[in-house]
């Protein structure tokens, strides 16, 4: 019962004023007075919605009762309404005449119900849309105390029937309709409403689903969290988004996953009368989450992999990069092993394409406190340890097939999964990758195995580059140490000290071959070429342009070409190393120069071409004149250090580097003191990214200057700085690199020590001839004496037939006065000279020629024999070796005889 009427009273209000009024009764109505209200509707009645006025008419057809409800449907307080009539004070005019016919009719005893259009007062309306108005309206007939006639109406507004109508409809299709799991939970936490969506989900029509609770549709656990999260939501209030729920279908064991959000549902009066339920299966979402989180953390894994994999060219370091990104990122356990032959340079070792060939474990990683892993093996593996894998173990079969394959655990081990993943490299296979997860981790699946294949892939692309930048290394290694020269070297009137070192010698870590080489080359005449250079740029070409400078630079010094004239001839080679068609390897005669000279005037095609640049310093000593010849193309200055002097680097000027071409050449010519001491190198020794080049400059000639000076009064041994008598030069260079360490290690060095011991003077027999005939007795007189005192006996005839042919070749040949030289040393030269600059050439004479046969005799009886150019003529020398035990002359008479 939404209200019951009561006769209009007086009483007095705050104001001491007469008022009329009605009670007017509703379970959270809008009532002025909580004293009005004797009497509420049960919860959830629709009177919560409709509010619903009555009045009452008297027998004059004026109204005598005036609800409060009936106040805020027409908006007339009950002081004005009651004694008015309805039909005038609501009605249109035109309405009016009808009106006052029903109005009769309900007095005299008739009911009647209808839609009756009203208009509100003006007074009340706000606008003109406010004016017009719908009730419903229901007359009954009835009598007063008198018995007269009078009638009761009871009034709906239209207005608000339409909306509660319209938000039913709504409500009705937002429910049913809805694509997600809709319920209406009561207080009980059970279902009072399920609309089809869930009811398909879980079976049954809707009507099926009402009484049930939470534990019919979810596991205990689950139920209980869930059953108390309904009862907070409907102690507090508070919504509840996006809640997940985990649970089953009937008929299917797959676990669901559903996505729930709760609210309280309140009545119009704003009493809680429940809980809704929107719920929508998330199970595929968050199969496509997982997803996507396993692509992301395998595309974190291969990005880390990318970063942190082929940072080095060492092979064992490559494997634990890889092993270092998937412990314990990836699995648990995992190994790399490589096969032992490609290891050890055999690019198809025995057993390869079957998969037993000898593999060697490399690396390890484990994540679970060292444990062992055999992996396929009978045993565990050591690290470093040479094994090969049966023939029909799952580990071989990967390595045969190139294929990965799950590996089965053992029963009763600590690994539950693994992969034989090989590694492949430019459809090679260079190894076997492992990776193992323990018990309690989640198996491999197929994703797993790709992100296993693209990993192991990745690591053997870097394993191979680093395995093929070993062999190149090697290689460039062998070919550079072959080029260097061998042992110790020795020259006539020099004491000689040679130190090179590989770049990062010192530290241990893999490094690019350079260019440096130095070099000594005997010339006629007791002279000595010193050669230091270095070309720009590292590895294997690097290392291939040095040696083919260095055999230019051989060949030339043998053509006996003054230092400029050298280092010129080298920068037209070395602009041709580059030019398509330029020289392939060596240079080893003058056909050799001149192709690379030709080669290097040719215009070069851009896309082919490719620049050498090389410094070197080019020197010549005299032993007999203790004088030297220096030139220089771009590289560091020589340094000196002369008895009892500070070392001081020699002022050669230094001239553009070789390849670059257009600058001449200068010399510079330095008599050198006994004993003094000639310092060649690199720039490896002096510069290194830590240390500018001037300070290591400034080192290596204090380094230089502490051992070279003598030290009176006392006889330290000689390893030592400051000796009275000079250091061993093996001593001075080691001192040297001592001192520096801390300036190189990261370029290739190269050192070269020469101490003068010039030619003494009673080892070097010299005079001039005339030019005439009797001057060839006389040179055989003058070469006869001198061996005499040199106690040379055995050397007499040979020598005196070789002067007889040279001296005869210079007065019918040459020109000018004739000099001949006797050297000894190691060996016995002999020299003529003239000035003449026509070079002798050998020729084969016939039987009948009565000469022709000189050079051939030469050739015959002479260890070695030439000619050179000289600034007024040239010279023409035959060197003999010492007599000794292992020494053989040939006979003269025997000799003349072979040449008929």
């Amino acid at each position: 019962m939404s209200e019951i009427p009561a006769k209009a009273t007086e009483s007095e209000d705050s104001s001491g004023g007469a008022r009329t009024g009605a009670a007017d009764g509703s379970a959270f109505g809008d009532a002025p007075s909580a004293d009005a209200m004797w009497q509420t509707s049960p919860p959830g009645s629709m009177y919560d919605y409709i509010k619903v006025a009555s009045f009452s008419i008297g027998p004059d057809g004026l109204v005598d009762q005036w609800s409060l409800r009936a106040e805020q449907i027409f908006g007339v307080p009950a002081d004005r309404a009651v004694g008015m009539d309805p039909i005038e004070a609501f009605l249109e005019p035109v309405r009016r005449e009808r009106g006052q016919r029903k109005m009769a009719e309900i007095l005299d005893g008739r009911e009647w119900t209808g839609v009756v259009p009203f208009r509100l007062p003006d007074s009340v309306a706000a606008d003109e849309r406010d004016r017009e108005g719908m009730a419903e309206v229901y007359v009954m007939p009835t009598r007063t105390e008198d018995g007269e006639k009078a009638a009761v109406c009871i009034v709906v507004d239209v207005r608000t029937l339409r909306r509660i109508e319209t938000d039913l409809a709504a409500s009705q299709a937002i429910f049913g309709q809805s694509p997600f799991g809709f319920l209406l939970i009561d207080p009980d936490l059970r279902v009072r409403r399920a609309n089809q969506r869930f009811a398909s989900t879980f079976g049954g029509s809707p009507d099926d689903h009402r009484g049930k609770g939470v534990h019919d549709y979810l596991p205990r656990g689950e139920a209980e969290r869930v059953a108390a999260t309904l009862r907070r939501v409907l102690e507090t209030g508070d919504s509840i988004t996006d809640m997940h729920v985990t649970g089953f279908v009937p008929g299917s064991d797959e676990r669901r996953h559903w996505s729930v959000n709760l609210y309280r549902v309140h009545s119009g009066s704003g009493r809680p009368i429940g809980i809704a339920w929107l719920g929508t299966d998330i199970t595929a979402r968050r199969a496509a989450a997982r997803e996507a989180a396993a692509a992301r953390r395998n595309l974190a894994l291969l990005n880390e992999a990318g970063a942190r994999i082929g940072n080095s060219l060492d092979l064992e370091t490559t494997a634990r990069e890889l092993l270092d990104v998937v412990v314990p990122g990836f699995c648990d356990l995992a190994t790399v092993d490589l096969y032992q032959g490609l290891l050890a340079g055999d690019e198809t070792p025995l057993g390869l394409a079957d998969g037993s060939a000898e593999v060697r474990r490399v690396a390890f990683a484990s994540a679970v406190s060292d444990a062992p892993f055999s992996g396929g093996t009978a045993e565990p593996v050591k690290l470093g340890a040479v094994h090969h894998y049966p023939f029909s173990s799952p580990c071989a079969d990967a390595l045969r097939t190139a294929r990965p394959r799950f590996v089965p655990g053992e029963d009763g081990g600590l690994v539950q999964s693994t992969l034989a993943v090989p590694m492949v490299a430019h459809d090679t296979v260079v190894g076997l990758a492992q990776f193992a997860r323990t018990k309690g981790s989640e198996p491999f699946g197929d994703r797993d195995r790709d992100l296993a294949v693209e990993l192991a892939a990745r690591a053997a692309v870097c394993i191979d580059n680093a395995r093929l930048y070993r062999r190149e290394h090697e290689r460039a290694l062998i070919l550079q140490r072959s080029l260097l020269p061998p042992g110790d070297p020795e020259a006539s009137g020099l004491d000689i000290a040679c130190r090179y070192l590989p770049g990062n010698a010192a530290t241990g870590r893999p490094s690019e071959v350079g260019g440096d080489w130095f070099d000594v080359i005997e010339l006629p005449g007791h002279r000595t070429a010193l050669v230091v250079g270095d070309v720009m740029g590292r590895g294997l070409r690097a290392a291939v342009a040095m040696g083919e400078l260095r055999t230019a630079v051989r060949t030339l010094a043998q053509l006996d070409l003054e230092p400029a004239e050298v280092l010129a001839q080298l920068d037209e080679i070395a602009r041709g190393l580059g030019a398509p068609g330029g020289p392939s390897q060596a240079f080893g005669s003058v056909g050799g120069v001149q192709q690379a000279t030709r080669a290097a005037r040719r215009p070069r095609e851009a896309d082919l071409s490719e620049v050498y640049l090389a410094t070197c310093v080019y020197a010549v000593y005299d032993a007999v004149t203790r004088r030297c010849t220096f030139a220089n193309a771009g590289h560091l200055p020589p340094v000196l250090v002369e008895p009892g002097e500070p070392a001081l680097m020699l002022d050669v000027p230094p001239g553009m580097p070789l390849g670059v071409g257009g600058e001449p050449f200068e010399e510079v010519e330095v008599e050198l003191a006994e004993g003094a001491l000639l310092a060649l190198y690199t720039d490896g020794l002096v510069e290194s990214r830590d240390h500018p080049l001037d300070e290591g400059l400034q080192a290596f000639v204090g380094a230089l200057t502490a051992p070279s000076r003598p030290s009176p009064g006392h006889h330290p041994p000689t390893t030592a700085p400051g000796a009275d008598t000079y250091p061993n030069l093996e001593d001075v260079c080691d001192h040297v690199l001592n001192t520096l360490d801390t300036h190189h290690g990261e370029d290739d060095i190269a050192l070269l020590m020469a101490r003068v011991q010039g030619l003494p003077a009673e080892s070097v027999g010299d005079w001039t001839l005339p030019r005439e005939p009797r001057s060839v007795g006389r040179a055989r007189e003058y070469a006869r004496g001198q061996l005499l005192s040199w106690d040379m006996e055995p050397l007499v005839d040979t020598t005196e037939l070789l002067v007889s042919e040279l001296v005869t070749n210079a007065l019918r040949y040459g020109e000018g006065e004739i000099r001949l030289r006797l050297l000894l040393d190691r060996t016995l030269v002999c020299e003529v000279w003239d000035s003449g600059l026509v070079q002798p050439r050998r020729r084969r004479a016939r039987d009948t020629d009565e000469g022709g046969r000189g050079l051939q005799l030469v050739g015959l009886l002479s260890a070695a024999w030439g000619s050179r150019r000289t600034p007024r003529g040239k010279t023409v020398w035959f060197e003999l070796p010492l007599p000794g035990p292992d020494t053989s002359l040939t006979d003269p008479a025997e000799a003349l005889l072979s040449l008929f």
